[in-house]
């Protein structure tokens, strides 16, 4: 079966679509993390299990505000280590929704490109979402590391006896922010063969 021009940048712009609800859910809801207690563990612990997102927390069935806000924090009250999650807190904030604004524009730039059925155009949107794609990278491994760090912090704190009975994991939320990832990394590779099609039929004539 023959791959035309249409079908490639057809399945360019539904992975477009899929990438941008994927990683707008994914900031949207608070399954980044997930804190669960032990059942055998005692009645005092049962409301510390909890799940967050990247700005508020829900703990037992109630949502509050992260306790790290990182724009409005008193910086004189954390120590270096605290500071430094704080920081990185601020660059994961950022970056993820702005590689979502991104995401948009680059819908825009593809629906042109691909209308246009310009090589250049297209050759271009494609490296435009590759940039995409490494700012959802980033920010989701920044998180990943901050998680890390937070949990190694807490640990210090409480003793590894205190989290003997703590179960942490990564929710889906996270995975949905993966799945962007690799859909944005898709419609580059997708957007570069239409482009390279486009090219070879704007030539043929002239070859011939």
């Amino acid at each position: 079966m023959k791959v035309t021009f249409g079908c490639l940048v057809v399945a360019a712009g539904i992975c477009g679509l899929l990438s941008f609800a994927f990683l707008a859910t994914s900031l949207g809801t608070e399954y980044w993390y997930i804190i669960e207690m032990n059942p055998v563990n005692t009645s005092d612990f049962e409301d510390m299990s909890s799940h967050s997102g990247l700005w508020s927390i829900n703990e037992g069935g109630k949502l509050q505000s992260d306790s790290i806000d990182s724009f409005i924090s008193d910086y004189s009250k954390y120590s270096e280590t605290e500071l430094h999650m704080l920081n990185m807190h601020s660059a994961i904030v950022v970056v993820l929704p702005l590689s979502l604004v991104l995401l948009l524009i680059g819908g825009i730039c593809g629906l042109v490109s691909s209308l246009a059925r310009s090589p250049v155009l297209l050759t271009g949107t494609a490296s435009y979402f590759f940039i995409c794609s490494l700012l959802t990278l980033c920010g989701v491994s920044l998180y990943i590391m901050y998680s890390q760090q937070a949990l190694a912090e807490t640990e210090r704190q409480v003793g590894p006896e205190g989290l003997a009975y703590i179960h942490t994991s990564f929710g889906w939320s996270l995975d949905l922010a993966w799945l962007s990832y690799s859909l944005e990394l898709l419609v580059s590779v997708l957007l570069l063969i239409a482009a390279r099609m486009a090219k070879l039929q704007h030539s043929s004539p002239t070859m011939a």
